[in-house]
């Protein structure tokens, strides 16, 4: 059987078995709990109201539908369980996680199937381009066969329904779809933060409230500031706290600085005690200074330290890849003494002291140095990671080329 559109389906005709004509198509339904691709019942309009014929009861759809049961046996509506196609997906935003961007469906491809002398009718793709578009805009306007000849003329623009995740906004119904976020999660931050800054704020918490902590607060270090603020002020104070914990803490605490003072006390609050001690820090800090810029999670070893144990480290390291590059190096008191790019640590042997591999000349900053200047140290020494020392030449934390280059683009 050929594909049939969803718009064209619905309004169509439909009979009972005794070939008398019944009603029409107002719904197509499907039942997420029992399966979430597979239409499970049309909405019938009929003379006494609104009534559910099961699409097991369907015989065919030619010409329209035909029943293989009275009418008068079909129930009526009742709004739980159902995903209503028309309502609940035509016209709505989703997230096209193959093609990584958000798009509205036009329209939806269904494909009938035969099983076991019964029709199934399954949804195939969702149209989310100029084809479906047309059709609906013409439908009922033009015959049909000439709407359809020129529809051939338009390429489609279809995405597989297994590549769809649907943007739910209210959360009873999210839950009824059973809709599933891995593929979403799977995506690069910057790829989720480029969806995430396409919608409309609601849209925006409903993602955030389906992600894991983790993967939500990498997206959250890629959008916008304006778009940060907003996202976290509309999550409660608790899920707000978890995603914060998650971020690198010089972004944290960029990301509370931004927002109303009782607005961050609250979310301190349901922070960990250790996330929150290193945010707080970071917060009396001015965000234009390096001590303001830079991350206090970072790789520090003593200065006798050999490869194996700067590997072993390495491996019980939970800090952001980024920070990873270079391994600094401190004498008892922390203060800083070397830097050891990670190329060289690979390249040594495992018994070779870590102080023998340390790169010339050793740059760091202080934690009073302005943007500019951090700036300037990154472009003279092409530094992929930038220590930061107090008045003691304690190594107090790092800038990543990460945080420089969001400084340059909040610049431009």
């Amino acid at each position: 059987m050929s594909t049939i559109a969803l718009t064209e389906l619905l309004g169509a005709p439909v009979l009972e078995a005794s070939g008398a004509r019944c009603g029409r198509v107002r719904e197509v339904a499907l039942t997420p709990a029992e399966d979430a691709n597979r239409v499970s019942s049309l909405i019938v309009r009929t003379k006494s109201g609104d009534r559910i014929l099961p699409f097991s009861a369907v015989a065919s759809l030619n010409g329209g539908v035909r029943a293989t049961s009275p009418a008068s046996g079909w129930a009526s509506p009742h709004p739980d369980g159902f995903f209503l196609l028309e309502r609940d997906l035509l016209d709505q935003q989703i997230i096209d996680v193959h093609g990584r961007k958000v798009v509205r469906v036009n329209d939806v491809d269904l494909h009938p199937e035969t099983s076991s002398g019964k029709i199934q009718l399954k949804i195939g793709s969702v149209d989310v381009g100029a084809r479906g578009a047309v059709r609906r805009l013409l439908k009922g306007v033009v015959p049909m066969g000439a709407l359809r000849l020129l529809l051939e003329k338009i390429p489609p623009r279809l995405i597989p329904w297994e590549f769809v995740d649907l943007i739910e906004t209210d959360p009873a119904r999210r839950v009824k779809l059973k809709i599933s976020h891995e593929r979403l999660a799977k995506l690069h931050p910057a790829d989720i933060a480029d969806i995430i800054e396409e919608l409309a704020p609601d849209e925006r918490e409903a993602v955030f409230e389906t992600l894991d902590q983790e993967v939500a607060a990498g997206a959250l270090e890629e959008v916008q500031p304006k778009v940060q603020k907003s996202i976290v002020e509309s999550l409660d104070s608790e899920r707000a706290a978890e995603i914060v914990e998650e971020m690198n803490p010089d972004a944290a605490a960029d990301l509370l600085a931004d927002l109303p003072a009782e607005r961050t006390s609250q979310i301190l609050r349901e922070m960990a005690p250790e996330e929150r001690d290193e945010v707080a820090e970071l917060l009396e800090f001015p965000e234009t200074t390096a001590a303001g810029r830079m991350n206090t999670e970072f790789m520090a070893l003593d200065s006798s330290s050999t490869v194996t144990d700067a590997i072993e480290a390495l491996r019980n390291f939970e800090g952001g890849v980024e920070t990873v590059s270079t391994i600094y190096l401190v004498d008892q008191l922390g203060k800083l003494t070397g830097a050891v790019p990670l190329a060289r640590i690979v390249l040594a042997q495992s018994h070779d002291q870590l102080a023998s591999l340390s790169m010339e000349p050793l740059v760091s900053t202080h934690a009073g140095a302005n943007e500019k200047e951090v700036a300037a140290l990154f472009d003279k020494y092409n530094l992929l990671t930038l220590p930061v020392v107090d008045d003691q030449g304690i190594l107090t934390g790092i800038i990543t080329s990460d945080d420089v280059i969001a400084l340059l683009r909040a610049k431009l």
